[in-house]
């Protein structure tokens, strides 16, 4: 693990001197790139949405079983969901933020 983390920030860092080499005019906006930017909007909700809805579904498939094999833990197990799928919902926020910084506030575009 210690080995995949040090070369995934190995990696991290030979890229990032790359992308400040090759910094300098912003692009222009044509109508390819807002395409492009629009995609990549759509994918973060999407696929932020998909993921979220299978780990709802696992998590409260879970919580039933649980529920339904111990009813007198129905309360911890309850609030145990409650607060997980807060933090699994948090995800598709963060898809949502991301798609309204690419659409609205979106450096790429010049």
């Amino acid at each position: 693990m210690k080995k995949v983390s040090a070369l995934t920030v190995l990696m991290v860092l030979a890229l990032s001197g790359i992308a400040l080499a090759s910094g300098g005019e912003a692009p222009m906006a044509s109508g390819v790139n807002i395409a492009l930017v629009c995609l990549a909007a759509a994918l973060s909700v999407g696929v932020a949405a998909l993921g979220c809805g299978i780990g709802m579904g696992s998590g409260i498939g879970g919580a039933c079983s649980g529920i339904a094999r111990n009813p007198e833990a129905s309360g911890k197990i309850t609030v145990t969901m409650i607060i997980g799928l807060a933090l699994i919902e948090s995800l598709t926020i963060y898809g949502l933020v991301i798609s309204l910084i690419l659409l609205f506030a979106n450096p790429l575009l010049g």
